[in-house]
């Protein structure tokens, strides 16, 4: 098995080495079945802003743990769609057999939550990869720019895909992209400090796949 997901990292790494894009902007990103197949395979750190928020609400955070707070006069909280879009990642991920072994999300009730309503396993919050918002709290942004990055240029557990649910201006600072609520990054880590972006995914993309490439009914 450890060859067999060294093959698969090294043939992917080559795959994206070969696009004249993929290193600079990652233009050209793996899709449909190659990214299937490399999600199947393990290795891989799969970012998730958080899914759909009220934006009528404000977070309110004036000292630690504040952040953690379910109270939506105080913190943004995910709305019904939200809900329902991580519960749609989760069945896609199900659905294509895709292996998902650690679990990590920001402390902030509605990444944790975003984590949990996946129904993927035991969510572990971490402050590694929190809101920008709050960095001050934990050494400053480039701080929390640094541990996010590390966390994304570390391998997952031997034959799975490690998921990380965290916010927009963190993965702004911290990695080529910026992505929507409830938009899924999926990252190639090189085991030192980098990783390359080999996939983007939206909640109806999840759903796409599991449809054409499914193991079982999403």
């Amino acid at each position: 098995m450890a060859k067999l997901q060294v093959f698969a990292g090294a043939a992917l790494l080559a795959l994206i080495a070969f696009s004249p894009s993929a290193a600079a902007e990652n233009t050209e990103l793996l899709t449909g079945e190659p990214l299937v197949q490399s999600l199947r395979a393990g290795g891989l750190n799969v970012y998730f802003r958080h899914a759909q928020t009220n934006w009528s609400q404000s977070d309110r955070v004036a000292q630690p743990e504040d952040w953690t707070s379910c109270d939506p006069s105080r913190v943004r909280q995910l709305s019904d769609e939200g809900r329902q879009q991580a519960r749609q990642i989760g069945d896609a991920i199900r659905a294509l057999g895709i292996p998902v072994g650690e679990i990590v999300a920001s402390p902030y009730c509605r990444t944790v939550e975003t984590a949990s309503e996946m129904g993927l396993g035991a969510v572990e919050p971490t402050t590694d990869i929190i809101n920008l918002r709050v960095a001050r709290f934990f050494g400053g942004q480039a701080s929390v720019v640094a541990t996010a990055r590390a966390r994304l240029a570390q391998p997952p557990p031997e034959g799975t895909n490690r998921i990380l649910v965290a916010h927009g201006n963190v993965a702004r600072e911290s990695t080529p992209v910026y992505p929507s609520e409830a938009e899924g990054v999926i990252f190639l880590p090189d085991g030192t400090d980098g990783f390359k972006v080999v996939g983007r995914l939206t909640p109806d993309d999840w759903t796409e796949l599991a449809q054409t490439y499914g193991q079982a009914k999403p």
